[in-house]
């Protein structure tokens, strides 16, 4: 769409405007306490991004794509909206999207948990399937041009859509909900990688803010994050046996910045959905695979503090609502289909709450 097109700007303008309204109609997310008794001097906190108005931390990152390519002049009226994604980010911009009076189609993997395809069509969003979760990227492209739409490519833009500086993101958040407590600056941040975006952002805001804080990645046993870590060469995996939606990718996505990350835990699948069932235990409600997976290396972290007689913070992230997942992560028929063993894993994860340590099975 050409940038002279005559009320381009003025819609522009009106397009920001209601995305801002909307940010300011919104409440913070809140800092839950998760209580560790038999750790004294160590504190754990989740960061609850289920709160947001499109039930995820990907409602952060959609808001920040759109005022990219608003600012950017890839959105004009009437522009179709693309996006590659596993569930959680096509909920969002699909939200945003409906806002603006905009078309949006997420191409996603079939293997996608049937109550986010609801959610993205609850949001006025239409769903494009993939048997192969590793062409969603392709997909999306060919889908764009020939609707004649605008690819997001959150993977590309995600870490320099934010601002990584302020402006109320998540890890400015974090430590201003922080100045009340105990330990105001965290031991350990843990994010998980889907993008990379969220640990470029709390990597970079600690470093620009002078705190001793370390980020630290849970990445899912199957993905490529860990193994890239590690290894400058490996770019890309065959394929990504990884089934914790949201998190861990088939190839080296453009916004994952490893030098912004301090250290990476590599999590079991079976482990990260165990430790999610724990968790929704302790909250009364469910969360999703992602925050197990995040939890799981927060028990870690804390075990290696207690055994060396630190004291601190450490903070993750709620990523999403369980309900999300009732097919699927909750359901003991989905579980065993998968060859999936939870019982070991729970048992660790409780262990660990009882004051004994993560054990690893």
């Amino acid at each position: 769409m050409p940038t002279h097109q005559p009320g381009r700007r003025t819609w522009t303008d009106q397009a920001v405007r209601r995305i801002e309204a909307d940010f300011n109609r919104s409440a913070d997310t809140h800092l839950i306490p998760i209580e560790l008794p038999h750790y004294p001097g160590i504190e754990l906190y989740f960061k609850d991004e289920s709160s947001h108005p499109t039930g995820s931390l990907k409602h952060r990152l959609a808001r920040s794509l759109f005022l990219y390519a608003l600012c950017n002049g890839w959105i004009g009226p009437g522009t179709p909206i693309v996006e590659a994604s596993s569930g959680s980010t096509a909920v969002s911009e699909a939200y945003f999207a409906r806002m603006l009076g905009l078309r949006f189609i997420a191409v996603v993997p079939r293997a996608t948990a049937a109550e986010k395809i609801a959610a993205i069509e609850f949001q006025g969003g239409q769903c494009h399937f993939t048997d192969d979760p590793g062409a969603v990227y392709q997909e999306a492209e060919q889908l764009a041009r020939e609707v004649g739409g605008h690819y997001m490519d959150q993977f590309k833009y995600a870490e320099r859509a934010t601002d990584w500086r302020g402006n109320n993101n998540i890890a400015e958040s974090i430590f201003h909900q922080l100045r009340q407590e105990r330990h105001t600056v965290p031991r350990w941040i843990v994010c998980g990688a889907g993008t990379g975006g969220t640990s470029a952002t709390l990597g970079r805001f600690v470093r620009y803010n002078h705190y001793a804080t370390e980020v630290c990645v849970s990445d899912p046993e199957g993905s490529i994050f860990h193994r890239y870590f590690a290894d400058r060469s490996t770019l890309t995996l065959e394929r990504c046996e990884c089934l914790i939606e949201g998190i861990g990718r088939p190839r080296l996505e453009p916004s994952f910045i490893p030098e912004a990350v301090d250290r990476m835990i590599v999590v079991r699948d079976a482990d990260s959905i165990a430790a999610a069932r724990v968790l929704s235990e302790r909250l009364g409600r469910r969360c999703g695979g992602s925050t197990g997976t995040n939890l799981w290396a927060c028990a870690q972290l804390i075990t290696e503090m207690a055994a060396q007689g630190e004291s601190g913070s450490v903070v993750s992230i709620l990523c999403d609502q369980g309900e999300r997942y009732a097919s699927t992560y909750f359901n003991d028929g989905w579980v065993a289909s998968k060859a999936l063993d939870l019982a070991p894993g729970m048992r660790a994860m409780r262990e660990f709450f009882a004051g004994l340590g993560l054990r690893v099975p």
